[in-house]
This record gives structure tokens, sequence and C-alpha cells, in this order.
């Protein structure tokens, strides 16, 4: 493991007894701290007492900040998680870690005994993993991690040694989870889309009957208050839906709870413009690559494009519909605005998701600091429930790089300011209020100290054609 002192400057790391007290130690020292702290020696937990294991987009965002302080690290990061990928492609989004307590964290391995119900599936015998998948943000993620240092990367091998098990990824959500029909990955969970909570859900969510309140116990509730998190009734639905879907071996396409959602394949479009750059690196052809995420950048415009919203929604598969395509859901979330990455959008679209961003539905510039989870005037906004209000860092990079992609540098550079504000002045929070900034759930969160490290490093002046993202040094 690389001690803190490789990570921080000399002058941050000590201190004399007889010096008065100092101003706190700069952004970046307090930010390779947190990464530090929650460094397990081969990967990185979120938070050490509420989220004891390897996330899957987690590791992803961390990996991008990592490659700042040592891109060795940020390799190792998605090494490890990548490790723990099945045999049919699928990434999952916990690596359980066999040294924390089985009751550290619900549901725990042994609810999703992946090595015997992922089985058919090919899930490792030797790790315990959950069955879902999280958003693919990782093809992105090592792209990054490859040109903060070059000669690290092709010395290791580092991308011709992900590069199958990205390809595998893409191809598992391209097919086994193209579960519409038109091109775009579906999600089977809203765990999977990452936005746990978000009101998008509550439609779908309303057909699953929840498992019992007793089958299970709720380990969150040990350190975050029970009004910030989801209902006990949103719990039991969601562990119903993991229920069902381990039971049925993680076959796809038959579950109850089937989403199209535009942030995740916002994210998988972004990440195939990022494998077509890693190919050529290697000395393969990646125009068919970027033509992919060409056709499903249209087929995200096609399919989830709501012009009346001014922006992209969810749409729900299993709604009932004349035409048997399921129908949009009618929530305006941050999720509809991360399309916002892409290059390839028509400028309208551009123009019209500008101004729903600094609207009156999400405020940004005027009555919020940071990108709120949801509708400002929706009836399910709440600025403290998880994901239904709050504003959270990881969903402002994103923001902050889309608006960069479409050269809107005045609004990315105030957007980066208060990330980098209110990511110091919280201690790193998971989440904030997004009228006052006021801390919320965990701190000393490792993707807000990541992706503070990355806005305060990464160069400012972006292109569009997603060269942008490779994150040139000051």
């Amino acid at each position: 493991m690389e001690r803190t002192a490789q990570l921080i400057t000399p002058s941050a790391e000590r201190s004399i007894a007889y010096d008065p007290p100092g101003s706190p130690p700069p952004l970046h020292a307090r930010a390779a701290r947190v990464l530090e702290g929650n460094w397990t020696g081969a990967s990185t937990v979120p938070s050490r007492g509420l989220y004891p294991h390897q996330w899957s987009w987690d590791s992803a965002f961390i990996a991008i900040g990592l490659r700042h302080l040592s891109p060795l690290r940020a390799q190792t990061e998605l090494e490890t998680l990548l490790s723990a990928q099945w045999g049919d492609g699928r990434v999952p989004h916990i690596v359980f870690n066999p040294s924390v307590p089985l009751d550290a964290y619900f549901p725990s391995p042994d609810f999703w005994r992946s090595s015997t119900a992922g089985h058919t599936a090919g899930a490792p015998r030797t790790v315990q993993t959950s069955g879902i998948v999280q958003p693919p943000v990782h093809a992105l993620a090592a792209w990054l991690v490859h040109r903060a240092d070059p000669g690290l990367s092709r010395a290791r091998g580092f991308l011709a040694r992900v590069y199958p098990r990205l390809a595998a990824w893409h191809r598992y959500l391209l097919h086994r989870r193209d579960l519409g029909g038109g091109g775009l990955a579906s999600v089977v969970h809203p765990w999977e889309q990452g936005m746990d909570n978000s009101p998008a859900w509550d439609l779908p969510l309303s057909r699953v009957t929840p498992a019992p309140a007793r089958s299970f116990r709720r380990a969150d509730l040990d350190h975050g208050a029970a009004e910030d998190r989801p209902t006990d009734l949103d719990y039991g639905r969601y562990v119903r839906l993991a229920t069902d879907y381990r039971d049925g071996g993680y076959a796809d396409g038959t579950g109850g709870f089937a989403v199209e959602d535009p942030s995740f394949n916002a994210l998988l479009i972004a990440s195939e413009h990022a494998l077509a750059r890693i190919a050529a690196e290697l000395g393969a052809p990646g125009t068919a690559r970027h033509a992919r995420a060409e056709r499903l950048t249209a087929a995200l415009v096609e399919r989830l494009w709501d012009p009346t919203s001014g922006m992209f929604l969810c749409r729900d598969l299993r709604a009932p519909a004349p035409d048997g395509c399921g129908t949009l859901i009618p929530e305006r979330g941050v999720s509809g605005l991360i399309p916002l990455l892409l290059p390839g959008l028509p400028r309208s679209i551009v123009r019209t998701l500008l101004g729903t961003v600094s609207g009156p539905h999400f405020g940004l510039g005027t009555t919020t600091r940071l990108v709120p989870s949801h509708d400002l005037l929706g009836e399910a906004f709440d600025p403290h429930r998880y994901w239904r209000g709050p504003a959270w860092f990881n969903t402002a990079w994103l923001v902050e790089r889309g608006l960069r992609t479409h050269a809107e540098h005045r609004q990315a550079d105030a957007l980066r300011e208060s990330v980098l504000d209110l990511a110091e002045a919280t201690d790193f929070a998971e989440y904030v209020d997004p009228y006052t900034g006021e801390a919320c759930g965990a701190t000393g969160f490792s993707w807000t100290a990541a992706l503070a490290l990355d806005l305060l490093h990464s160069d400012t002046t972006v292109t569009a054609d997603m060269g942008f993202m490779g994150g040139n040094r000051r």
C-alpha cells in the first residue's frame, strides 16, 4: 500500500508543536487523505461506515480522481473491480470484502449467493459479489487513467488487459439488456441506475409487492437518519426485486421492473467513445465503436427525449402501452441532464437542456448551488431525502463536463467552483442540500474527494469531441 506521504506534499504533512494554529490544509491534501483513509490495499471503499465494500461506479469515479495522485493505484482500482466480472460480461455493482462482517451491510453476500445463484451466468467462484450492475463509466475511467501516465500504462499493459473485459461488459449491456428492442440498455433494479431512490422509480415500483419487513434488517439506518434514507416500503420493494432476480438465476428480461434510463445510456455512449480511443491506442480501428456510439445517441433521442419536459425521461418498459414499448415516466430528474456529455446531440436539444438546467426546475446558478437530483417543482422533491432532491457531486461533475463539451465555459466554471467550495466546506459529504449546501449522508466520501481532485487538476478549456475527457494537467 502506498503511504499518505506519497500522496500529499511534505509541507501539508508536517506540523510543529509551537506553531500557531494554521489555516485548514489545501483541498488537494485533504482529498488525498480521504482517499488514503478509504483505501483497503486493492480498492477504495466509498465510506468506511456506510459502504464498507467496493462499489462499481464509485470505483470508476474514484479512479478518475486517483489518477492525479497515483496512476498506479488508479489502475489497480479498476483492475480489482474487473477481476470480479462475471462470465456473461456483467460487472457486479458490489465486490464484497470477506473481512467485513455480514451484518455490516445489507444485502450482504449471503443474500446475493452469487457463486451459486449466479453459476449459470458465470459468477466467479473465488469472490462474492452482488448480481446486479451499475452505470458503465468504466471504459471512460480507464481511458482517463491511461492518459494520466501513458508510459506507466503501456509498461504495465494496462489497456491491453482491461480492454477485453470492458468490451465484454458493453456486449452484455447492448445484447442481454436491450429489453425494449430499441437499442438502449435497460436497468432491472433501481440500484442499477445508481440513483437508488429517485421519484422516477415510484410508478414502476408501485407494481412490485414488497418483501415483508421482518425478512430483512436495514444496516443503512445504523449510519444515516431515517428521514434522509429510502422508506421501509420502498426498501421492501428493492428487496423483492433483488430476491426474484436472484431466484431466477440472474437471467435478464423476466422481471417486473425494466427501465431505459437516460443517464445510464449516456454513460454507455461516452464509454463507447472511450473504448474507440482505447482500441486505437492498442493499434485497432475504433471507427466501428464511434459509429455505434452515434447510433446509440440517435436511439437515446428517439426513445427518451421529451420536448415538452425539455429533457430526457426514463421509459418504463413494463407499463401498458398500445405499441408494447412502454411509456415515458413524467418525472424530471438529474439523469435527464447527463446526456449533455454527448458531443453528438442535436444542437436544438443541447440548447433546450441548457435552458432546463438553469431554469426553474433545477435552478443552477440562480437558486441552487449544485444540480438537484430531482425537479425543484415536483411533488416528490425533498432537499434531504436520498436522490429525491439533494445534490450529488458525481452528477455535478458529469454536468460540468457536459457543459464544457458544448463550450458553455462560463456556466461550467461556476459549477466547478461550487463543487470545490462545497466539497471542502462539507468535509467531502456524500451529498448536500441543493439550496444551502448543508452536508447530508456520510462525510469523507470517496467519490466526492476524487472528483473534487479531478476538477482541481483538470484542464478547463475543452473541446466537444470527447477529447475533453483527457483532463490535461495545468
